[in-house]
């Protein structure tokens, strides 16, 4: 049986399921309120797809006016609501409950804004990451944080789960490429926090939103960092004959004063699965291998691989290969982006979000390889190498109630091996439902306890995306 619970369902809301819908459509045009079942069901799920619960009805907004007219509706009604952008996250962050509406900003998607001489951008929580850069980049500018779903991901939940991407390493999460948002608390109120400036005045609530999954209010619009695009940027492929070499080249590249502009890890199963997908020149005879990105002119890329190359040869590559064009390097990122998307061809998979501190990783790896053995399954590693932030892909069925248990286990034992490395649970993907009971792992009762009196704050009745990020036993305390 799953470990994975939903909060049980407020009887006396589903019993008012027509009352509700049918005062919704006063507030909300009839063509962006979905409440038929086949409509529903779409919005089911998200990307962590072992687990599904059908809303009582979906709305998608519009406008933060139609965002504040359905949260005070909602909290006058004691109606729960599950705040979603473009349903990919991967911790069951957009889950619906089935006494709650969700509320989609998907259809909120203009670019309000692009103001290269004070570098930011500003918009609507619908915009997808990669359209922040497309609009700014005609300008030469681009948006930094980049997720491997940025294609398709939004803002709003980028700020919701504080995403990173490759090129972290070097630019940052989005907390350190946010500058302001507009947010809707529960009551309705629309408030702003933050601005086109670097620093603003007063309590740093900003810091609060980002990567508060939900929990405090809904994210409508946001002001971004943008930044000078490089004048050029190039890979380097490096295999190894080990994941354990490949490991420690990570740590000597950091030690040494070089700070690529992303550092990536893929182990000998993710290779040979994302060559054969898209024929990226990645080497299948190595058992890992790192890709390595640096950027600024030609003479200082090459300065800066030649030394990588050299910091390499302590750890016995089996290949090193320095990409000669636009072209290539294109078709190297594009492997990596489609990653998980190659690996879903072939299995399903649990995918953990740990982070462990670089001097760990080699140890890391070793015992993740471990208890995946353990548990009977085969595992992926695909992670951002240079900030040690892992992402074990654990292969499995999930069709099958059993391997879904065991694989559960598995990566709570992985998540809470990271924790014990000294590091955390999550570096990207957030908490969601599935660490949500690993939460007393990482913080004692406190710690915990604190959280909520924040929660409490911006929710007092707690209808913002309940049953996520705090234990079960604490949410159904309130």
């Amino acid at each position: 049986m799953s470990q994975i619970a939903l909060p049980s369902p407020n009887p006396a809301i589903l019993s008012r399921r027509t009352d509700i819908v049918r005062q919704l459509k006063r507030l909300v045009p009839e063509a962006t309120l979905i409440t038929d079942k086949e409509g529903r069901r779409t919005f089911e799920t998200d990307a962590l797809t072992a687990y599904r619960c059908l809303p009582l009805a979906v709305v998608l907004a519009t406008s933060t006016e139609e965002v504040s007219k359905i949260l005070r509706f909602c909290q006058e009604n004691q109606v729960k609501v599950v705040p979603r952008g473009a349903g990919t996250s991967l911790t069951g962050g957009a889950l619906p409950l089935e006494d709650s509406i969700v509320l989609c900003l998907s259809r909120m998607t203009k670019v309000l804004e692009v103001d290269t001489v004070n570098r930011v951008a500003r918009v609507e929580a619908g915009v997808t990451n990669i359209d922040i850069t497309n609009a700014a980049a005609g300008d030469g500018f681009f948006y930094a944080p980049d997720p491997s779903s940025q294609i398709a991901c939004t803002i709003g939940g980028n700020v919701a789960t504080n995403s990173g991407g490759a090129h972290c390493l070097k630019y940052g999460v989005t907390t350190n490429n946010v500058l302001g948002v507009r947010m809707v608390l529960m009551s309705g109120e629309i408030v702003d926090i933050g601005g086109p400036w670097l620093d603003a005045p007063g309590y740093d609530f900003l810091a609060l939103i980002n990567g508060s999954e939900g929990q405090l209010g809904v994210v409508t619009e946001a002001t971004v960092r943008l930044l000078k695009a490089p004048e050029g940027t190039r890979p380097i492929l490096i295999g190894f004959d080990s994941t354990e070499s490949a490991a420690s080249c990570v740590g000597a590249i950091i030690a040494s004063g070089i700070i690529p502009v992303a550092i990536e890890f893929m182990d000998r199963p993710a290779i040979h699965v994302c060559e054969h997908f898209l024929s990226a020149g990645y080497p299948l005879e190595a058992e890992a291998l790192l890709i390595v990105e640096v950027e600024g002119s030609e003479d200082e890329i090459d300065t800066l691989l030649e030394k990588i190359g050299e910091i390499a040869q302590d750890f016995a590559p089996s290949s090193l290969r320095r990409s000669q064009s636009a072209e290539e390097s294109a078709l190297i990122w594009k492997g990596r982006k489609a990653a998980f998307g190659a690996i879903g061809q072939i299995s399903d998979y649990y995918c953990m979000d740990g982070v462990i501190p670089l001097s760990k990783l080699p140890k890391a790896l070793d015992e993740v390889g471990w208890i995946c053995r353990k548990y009977r399954f085969d595992v992926a590693n695909i992670f951002h190498a240079g900030d040690g932030n892992l992402h074990p892909l654990v292969l499995y069925n999930a069709n099958d109630p059993l391997q879904l248990e065991r694989a559960e286990l598995c990566g709570a034992e992985i998540l809470k091996l990271c924790v014990e490395l000294g590091g955390c649970l999550t570096g990207e993907h957030g908490v969601g439902i599935e660490k949500r009971e690993l939460m007393t792992v990482q913080f004692n009762d406190t710690d915990i306890g604190q959280q909520i009196r924040v929660k409490q704050a911006f929710d007092p009745y707690w209808l913002l995306n309940p049953g996520k990020v705090f234990p079960l036993a604490g949410y159904e305390a309130q």
